[in-house]
């Protein structure tokens, strides 16, 4: 009989995003696999895409005790109905509550796969709750599965599990990327019409950003960063991908200052920025804390290189001086002076991004990512079946 593998996960934009290809990879490989999400937009193109059973359990992203309550006890019973092999729960909410789930099922495998720390950023009571809920998630589970090594040493730091259940597979990263996808390529029709529409000319340093517009994700470093970046280079451009948040926001200033800046191109949330990577000559990654960026991993594959803050996370998907340069977090001026070196020095800046898709290719190409998941839960197939037999 297949093994079967549920995945939880809070939201399907987070399965839509670390989990495309890797259920299909799974199955080829003789798994069955399902997924539990809040039944929100992108709920039924996980099903149509991956051809796997969706279940729909509404899940709130802040902490709500009645309706957490409510959602974990609609888990144990989606649980009790799949009666999977292996649970895999993700995400700070899912995380926990898919845990617990897990565990009041006997569920035989438990899998917490820890993809970043809230708390890291958190203070007074809700860092409390939010380290709490993490050591609960992970007492719950056999493994825990970090995906960076420097998550994984700030879980141990945290105490947040022991040694013995912390893993990280391969390199590290959740789903990996498409580098074929994100192959170089700035001379397409459609980097040129781009570049057109963005009014974006050839004379232009191109400083890339993709991700949320928050706090966490350093964009109010960025905006300081950048003004420092203009008095050296006046005809520099932030070209900034992504959407303003409620649950992380920016400063009333900061917001001001992005749309009323005219060198600042927004251009919103991307399904697909493979071609945006393209008309950037770097990416600005001045995240907080992560657990294994995927947009460094894109900018990569593309050939671009990364100046980010050393946080964790980011310095997994970063090699210091090498696929590009990382800065202490909150250097503001240090962090200007990164990019404006690589802006300014072309045999820096291309042998960074050949560096930088080099080592993409050869660690986190998402096959090989995918390949690493299957022998794990190969391995973990096989301890249950020894163990029952």
């Amino acid at each position: 009989m297949a093994c079967h593998i549920t995945y939880i996960v809070t939201v399907p934009v987070t399965a839509n995003k670390v989990l495309r290809g890797q259920l299909q990879a799974l199955q080829a490989h003789g798994f069955v696999t399902s997924v539990i999400t809040s039944p929100d937009p992108g709920f039924d193109e996980i099903r149509e895409r991956e051809h796997v059973t969706v279940v729909g359990v509404p899940m709130e992203r802040e902490i709500s005790p009645w309706r957490d309550l409510i959602a974990l006890s609609h888990l144990v019973r989606a649980l009790n109905h799949l009666k999977p092999d292996i649970v895999n729960a993700s995400t700070p909410k899912a995380g926990l509550l898919g845990m617990l789930a897990a565990w009041l099922t006997r569920t035989p495998v438990r899998v917490y796969q820890q993809r970043g720390l809230r708390v890291e950023t958190t203070k007074g009571l809700k860092r409390t709750l939010l380290l709490l809920s993490e050591r609960a998630a992970a007492a719950c589970a056999h493994y825990v599965v970090c995906n960076s090594n420097s998550l994984r040493e700030t879980c141990l730091q945290l105490h947040i599990a022991p040694a013995h259940k912390l893993r990280v597979l391969g390199s590290g990263s959740s789903n990996g990327v498409d580098t074929e996808h994100f192959r170089p390529n700035r001379n397409t029709i459609a980097v040129r019409e781009l570049r057109e529409k963005l009014q974006i000319g050839t004379q232009n340093s191109v400083i890339g950003f993709v991700g949320r517009l928050t706090r966490d994700k350093g964009i109010q470093n960025l905006i300081v960063a950048f003004s420092l970046v203009k008095q050296a280079i006046p005809k520099a451009r932030l070209l900034l991908i992504g959407t303003f948040e409620d649950g992380d926001p920016l400063s009333d200033d900061f917001v001001q200052q992005i749309q009323s800046n005219p060198d600042i191109i927004m251009c919103g949330w991307i399904d697909d920025p493979a071609a945006y990577y393209q008309l950037m000559d770097v990416l600005a990654f001045p995240s907080m804390r992560e657990g294994f960026p995927n947009v460094p991993l894109e900018a990569a594959a593309s050939g671009i290189p990364t100046v980010g803050f050393n946080a964790t996370g980011t310095n997994d998907a970063v090699i210091n001086q090498s696929t590009g340069i990382l800065v202490q977090q909150g250097a503001d001026e240090d962090f200007a002076a990164a990019l404006v070196q690589v802006l300014q020095d072309d045999q820096l800046r291309l042998s960074m991004g050949k560096a930088a898709r080099e080592r993409c290719v050869a660690e986190f190409d998402a096959q090989r990512v995918w390949s690493n998941w299957v022998a794990f839960y190969t391995q973990l197939t096989c301890n249950v079946l020894s163990s029952t037999g």
